[in-house]
């Protein structure tokens, strides 16, 4: 019985359960001791703790309904509400992380083509928003967990941050503006009807707001962030601590062990210090493809300085396979849940559009 629930875990949480593996391997070999405290990058846990449980609070007054609802007035044909279904993950990933503009905006696409009564263009947007969400998370140190990893670890000015990834984030906003002209722009059946969401609460709604600026300050290093960690707790919902992601905490702690015990063998060291020098992007690209951006940065991260190029290669990464970035594998599994006679064609598509963005951010690369 207990192997049964072990393997439904582990399909359940595949990266945390290699993650905990790799990290019970290595500590075989190097015991816990004091070394460990500082293996644990307790900002990045901290920040992301936060911006998980705000964005719970978010979503628990529909928020992000109630605006995509307004937005959605202005869509007039298929192809207007992929548009505008697309943009708002794009942007919306940008503040609240790629995995929940995901979780958010992907079954309010699966209603609102439904409720069109045109389901056909579902496939084709779920897999540009997934980009999107990849892409636009890309922008900021918020928007993505390697990102913030990325921020805190080398301390980036936010400036130079951004700079880095614009050209990258632009490309691929313009690229997936073109790729919408493959949805149609007529249909005999479309009929566009929005749902009906309950009245904002304004108290919740300043309250949330709040404590996200608390959670962006803490990022930006403005407050301390055990402070905002404190405060973001305290006056959250009891409720939303069941809604925050557990399982991506535990993923980092054990990776944050595994990475810092293969830091200690002077030999793996030297091997991977040399590797990434002079190819820190392409490697970085490469082993996202592999073990997904998260793990990639971590391990990477201990054996070069080079935070820029670390920082364009697991993000240009997550493109790509399935498992490139996690935040992919959240949307196939809704789509899966919606259509499972569909799941193959899904992939298809969905790794004919990642490899081309993966081409088009060499190209960039290249150019820069």
């Amino acid at each position: 019985m207990k192997r049964v629930h072990l393997w439904l875990f582990a399909k359940r949480e595949p990266v945390l359960s290699i993650a905990v593996v790799l990290a019970g391997l290595s500590m075989l070999f190097f015991p816990p001791g004091k070394e460990y405290l500082s293996y644990i990058d307790g900002k990045t846990l901290a920040c992301l703790y936060c911006l998980m449980l705000v964005v719970a609070g978010f979503r628990k007054m529909f928020l992000f309904t109630k605006l995509s609802s307004y937005v959605l007035r202005i869509a007039h044909n298929p192809r207007h509400v992929s548009l505008v279904l697309t943009l708002l993950t794009f942007f919306f990933s940008m503040a609240v992380t790629n995995d929940v503009a995901l979780i958010t905006f992907i079954p309010f696409t699966i209603v609102v083509f439904s409720l069109c009564k045109d389901t056909r263009p579902i496939l084709f947007t779920i897999i540009l928003q997934t980009v999107a969400a990849n892409v636009g998370s890309s922008l900021t140190p918020v928007g993505n967990p390697q990102n913030l990893f990325i921020y805190s670890h080398y301390a980036l000015p936010l400036a130079s941050f951004v700079w880095d990834m614009l050209a990258y984030v632009l490309s691929g906003g313009i690229a997936l503006l073109l790729l919408l002209f493959f949805i149609p722009s007529h249909s005999a059946t479309f009929s566009l009807q929005t749902q009906e969401v309950p009245s904002l609460s304004k108290p919740q709604l300043l309250r949330y707001s709040l404590l996200f600026l608390i959670s962006l300050a803490a990022v930006f290093n403005l407050v301390p962030y055990l402070l905002a960690l404190f405060v973001v707790t305290i006056f959250s919902e009891k409720i939303l601590l069941k809604k925050v992601d557990y399982s991506l905490l535990l993923t980092f702690i054990a990776l944050f062990i595994f990475v810092g015990n293969i830091a200690r063998v002077q030999a793996v060291t030297n091997l991977l210090t040399s590797l990434l020098e002079g190819r820190e992007f392409l490697i970085a690209l490469v082993s996202s493809q592999l073990i997904s951006n998260v793990p990639a940065t971590l391990l990477l991260s201990q054996f070069t300085e080079n935070a820029s190029e670390l920082l364009k290669g697991v993000n240009a990464g997550g493109c790509g396979t399935l498992i490139a970035s996690m935040a992919s594998v959240i949307s196939f599994k809704i789509f899966s849940h919606y259509d499972a006679q569909q799941t193959m064609r899904y992939l298809v598509w969905f790794t004919l559009v990642n490899i081309g963005f993966v081409l088009l951010f060499l190209l960039v690369h290249s150019i820069l």
